[in-house]
């Protein structure tokens, strides 16, 4: 048991393991925003319909998220390159963002089959973005990582 933790304390420590913790806190921040905007524009002001209102919330909450990426994650300063980091980083959000529109359909049907309340409505729509968005988290680490790894080097000069 001493052994392991002290392997999880090194991995904490290692630039690996402090990424990974960035990652997850910015993760944590992003779906944060995404879930109280969602809350906000479905559940409390009843803008539009679940499908719609997660759209809207993802996507303001990819603002941040890219950003906070960008700089406190992978450390990169200055203009984004846009072919290299904005338009990989998008397509991954959007695609997750697809994801969680058809999970927030599949709610909406078996709401209206289930004739729920906007109360159980909303805990519904929230807990099917959470799910959605917690499936795709591994996934978009490692792509993420190897693609500003990747531009890292080739601002140095290294071979990948």
């Amino acid at each position: 048991m001493k052994n392991a933790l002290g392997g999880v304390r090194r991995f904490v420590k290692s630039p690996g393991g402090l990424k990974l913790i960035r990652f997850a806190l910015v993760s944590v921040i992003s779906a944060l925003t995404s879930l109280v905007i969602l809350t906000i524009v479905f559940g409390v002001l009843q803008l539009w319909s679940e499908v719609y209102s997660t759209l809207f919330a993802n996507l303001l909450a990819g603002i941040p998220n890219y950003i906070l990426n960008r700089r406190w994650v992978w450390g990169k300063s200055g203009r984004s390159h846009v072919w290299r980091e904005v338009l990989p980083f998008w397509v991954m959000s959007i695609t997750g963002i697809v994801f969680a529109l058809f999970v927030a359909a599949l709610a909406h049907h078996f709401a209206d089959a289930h004739h729920l309340h906007h109360l159980a409505r909303t805990v519904l729509v929230v807990g099917a973005n959470i799910a959605a968005f917690g499936i795709l988290w591994v996934l978009r680490f490692f792509i993420l990582n190897r693609l500003f790894a990747q531009i890292a080097d080739a601002e140095v000069g290294v071979e990948a």
